[in-house]
């Protein structure tokens, strides 16, 4: 039988129906990344308005199913896709429930084991909240919120076991029914599930919600796996409506900071926008093909592809969040011939599994595509659901995603055919853009890395691995002549006993000064290594630290050997200032900077939400200047007042407000200056004008009441006369920053302005 071609899954999606997100029992879920709350399913069911999709021909589907489900390329089905038309505009019905706007429809897909679906359209004002409940009340997900909104307007949603739910929107009070927009445009019948297994004896321990995979399959946590616990957090299960469409993972970038890129196959694509991306089903033990199935994230946006070697880069909408524990997966374009090769992957829809090459693949071509060419598994296999997965070498590195091939089980051992990976080294930089290409991603600062390990947990073990990090830091900047005393934290990542590392030291530039550690630190086990007392110059201060030996030889691993901070100190007269900031329920949209002359002194945010009215209190250490307050919320409405009684107040040194504010839409700002340098926000005392707008990124005018023919002078900061004329306009485009005096010839009347860039 030939493999079929890349266009299969196009091709076959649109001959068939497809399928949905099942539950293995009916019991409360919580998919993806949800914000609270608890649908008002204590209300009596009434007359609502139901959409039924009707049964399912069984046995047509079982028929289609035994053809597509021997080839790779297929996505696995397991539910019947079925068009819809409804929302909060028709289809569904309005209440109004203590004083809040309710709206509800009711889903029904009669013997279906689960239901999915997706809404082309959403769009939630805040303090609104979206819920999908099972009608017998067994489980349900969201809530969905403002915060759950798309850049592509729409939001797939996963799995609800039973055959009847609700959906239901509950609106703050007060308001009109039109400020919200749902459209439901699929709904998924779920159909292939526990019932379809030959026993029900079997059911719960050979099949999973989404398909189940072949004898030969080894499960990632079986002892074969137990070296690859790491690697296998940043695999995920890619669900698109009803089809278990393919398989990827998260990788890293050189910056190691977390953007969510998810790697696949070019030949998965649909919309990435409707995908739901199911990290860590997997079953806990060596058996069993059940796992969870509640961490997921919908919705991502196609940033790179390219077919000359099957690849695809999505930057996923949202960042999956700490509790799933995920991982970013190191990656390696040299191109370098691996000694042996390993892959994880969901086959058929099923827990994440594990298969291993132990003699090494070669590069060839297949079907157009560079590829990674594996002549036989040694252990384990892939299968349709797997394409998109990653291939690691043998240093824990992706170095290509699953493209195609005739590896299969037979019984209960793979039929020893071969499976081909488009190559990592390829798709690095092919095409002559960004969008065709994995480069620009993946190293953002163009640095020529071509090979980098997972963050945030390195993937490769060496013999002798220290590492050094720097601690005992002011969180703030040092007041006055300052002192520290940090502390080096001495990390043993090797798999030998650390019994001796040499470090050395450097603040601002000056030679290194060594400092020996003897003692005896277990692999992942840590130590604090004092350093002795530094005295701060006024301003940045660079504190550089560097692990030079281990056990006596250089350190294996050099990624891990230096570490550098920044400690910020004002040795002159200082001023204690303290920003009060009362947050509302949405802290996760306050942010906040502290600024002069253009650099950040200061900053925070954002916050946790829900804990409106928490007072959050910062000191912040000022030496002789003027600065620029600036509070933002992200999404423009300011800390006060509809959402909670939020807002900010400046206290100066004396414990007097200076300034207040929260009401507002993006951000405001506020000008304040230490009581030496005395700038008045306007005009001086005993002034008749003001400066407008003061700061000022360059252009500024006089306003006020001033002589007919009066002069107008701008000195510096020195006192020396920079400007003179009878206009009211001055233009500081070309000078430094800093503040500025505007003064009438002749008169005792002054005004200062801050140039801020």
């Amino acid at each position: 039988m030939s493999i079929l071609d890349r266009s299969f899954a196009a091709r076959w999606k649109a001959a068939v129906s497809g399928f949905a997100l099942l539950a293995a029992a009916a019991a409360p879920l919580a998919a993806q990344i949800s914000y609270g709350g608890r649908p008002h399913w204590d209300v009596a069911l009434e007359a609502w308005p139901v959409h039924d999709f009707g049964t399912v021909d069984r046995g047509a589907l079982a028929a289609e199913d035994a053809v597509t489900d021997a080839y790779k390329q297929a996505p696995w089905r397991f539910g019947v896709e079925h068009a819809a038309d409804f929302g909060t505009e028709r289809g569904g019905v309005w209440s109004v429930e203590s004083g809040a706007p309710v709206w509800r429809a009711v889903v029904r897909c009669p013997g279906a084991l689960g239901i999915s679906l997706r809404f082309d359209r959403f769009a939630v004002p805040k303090g609104g909240q979206v819920f999908v409940w099972a009608i017998d009340r067994s489980g349900f997900l969201g809530a969905f919120d403002h915060r759950s909104m798309k850049p592509s307007g729409g939001l797939a949603v996963g799995l609800l076991a039973g055959e009847e739910l609700v959906v239901e929107y509950r609106g703050p009070r007060g308001t009109a029914q039109d400020a919200v927009e749902l459209h439901i445009d699929q709904v998924v019948h779920g159909y292939r599930g526990l019932e379809s297994a030959p026993a029900a004896a079997e059911a719960a321990e050979d099949r999973g919600p989404y398909g189940t995979s072949g004898a030969c399959n080894i499960n990632v946590n079986c002892p074969e796996g137990a070296l690859w616990a790491t690697e296998k957090r940043s695999v995920a299960l890619i669900l698109e409506g009803g089809f278990a469409a393919c398989s990827g993972a998260l990788v890293n970038n050189t910056a190691n900071d977390g953007t969510p890129y998810f790697l696949t196959a070019n030949h998965c694509l649909g919309n990435p926008g409707n995908w739901v991306y199911v990290f860590n089903h997997e079953s806990a033990t060596c058996a069993g093909s059940t796992g969870p199935t509640n961490n997921t994230v919908s919705g991502g946006a196609l940033v790179a592809n390219n077919g000359g070697s099957d690849f695809a880069l999505i930057l996923l909408d949202e960042t999956p969040p700490a509790a799933y524990n995920v991982q970013y997966a190191g990656w390696d374009a040299s191109g370098a011939l691996p000694l042996n090769a390993t892959g994880i992957h969901h086959p058929s829809g099923d827990v994440k599994k594990i298969c291993f090459d132990e003699d090494g693949p070669t590069q060839g071509n297949q079907g157009g595509a560079a590829v990674w060419y594996i002549s036989e598994w040694e252990a384990g296999v892939t299968e349709g659901g797997s394409s998109g997965s990653p291939l690691f070498d043998p240093n824990h590195r992706i170095i290509g995603q699953l493209y195609g091939g005739y590896a299969a089980c037979a019984g209960s051992v793979n039929n020893g055919q071969a499976d081909w990976y488009g190559r990592f080294n390829v798709s690095w930089n092919t095409g002559n853009t960004a969008a065709t290409r994995l480069r620009d991603w993946l190293d953002p600062s163009n640095s020529g890395v071509t090979a980098i390990d997972g963050w945030p947990d390195g993937a490769v073990s060496y013999a002798n691995d220290g590492a050094v990090g720097i601690t005992g830091l002011p969180d703030n900047v040092v007041c006055g002549a300052g002192t520290i005393t940090p502390s080096v934290t001495l990390t043993n990542f090797g798999t030998e006993l650390l019994t001796s590392a040499t470090l050395t030291w450097s603040l601002n530039g000056a030679p290194p000064v060594e400092v020996a550690w003897s003692g005896s630190l277990a692999q992942f086990a840590a130590v604090s290594v004092a350093l002795p007392e530094m005295t701060l110059a006024d301003g940045v201060n660079t504190l550089d630290v560097a692990l030079t030996a281990a056990n006596g030889q250089t350190d294996e691993n050099g990624a891990n050997n230096l570490a550098s901070a920044e400690i910020s100190a004002f040795a002159g007269p200082t001023f204690t200032y303290q920003l009060v900031l009362t947050l509302d329920d949405y802290g996760s949209e306050t942010t906040w900077q502290v600024r002069r002359l253009g650099q950040i002194i200061y900053t925070g945010g954002p916050y946790q939400d829900d804990l409106g009215g928490t007072q959050v209190v910062v000191d912040l250490c000022l030496e002789d200047g003027c600065y620029i307050l600036e509070v933002e919320d992200s999404w423009g409405d300011g800390m006060c007042c509809e959402y909670g009684n939020g807002g900010w107040q400046l206290l100066g040194p004396d414990g007097v407000s200076v300034a207040t504010g929260g009401t507002f839409t993006d951000s405001e700002t506020e000008q304040f200056c230490t009581p030496e340098v005395g700038v008045f926000e306007g005009g001086a005392e005993g002034s008749s004008f003001s400066v407008v707008p003061n700061p000022t990124s360059g252009v500024f005018r006089v306003d006020g009441d001033l002589p007919v023919g009066a002069v107008l002078e701008l000195l510096d900061a020195a006192g020396r006369v920079v400007a003179r004329g009878v206009g009211r306009t001055f233009d500081l485009g070309g000078m430094p920053a800093g503040v500025y005096v505007v003064r009438v010839a002749g008169t005792g009347q002054v005004a200062r302005v801050l140039l801020d860039r």
